[in-house]
């Protein structure tokens, strides 16, 4: 988990631009890093290219923090 989580860390705060250290478990995408739609698009792109998977649009819509990014991604085959 600690690998996913690093992973979503860096994609995050490349595509957010901010420190990485800012980047928590438990950091909400919109209200606490400050991303806006097209961020969230832009950080779910890079997710996928990177773990080589496909997020559902209606799944999407429930991932509020990084937390429940790394979550979605560790229960996908």
């Amino acid at each position: 988990m600690q690998d996913v989580f690093a992973l979503v860390r860096r994609i995050t705060a490349r595509t957010l631009r901010v420190d990485e250290a800012r980047v928590e478990m438990t950091s909400r995408f919109k209200q606490d890093l400050s991303a806006d739609s097209i961020n969230l698009v832009e950080i779910a792109m890079a997710i996928e290219q990177e773990f080589s998977i496909t997020l559902e649009d209606d799944e999407v819509a429930n991932i509020a923090t990084v937390a429940d990014a790394v979550n979605y991604i560790m229960k996908r085959p």
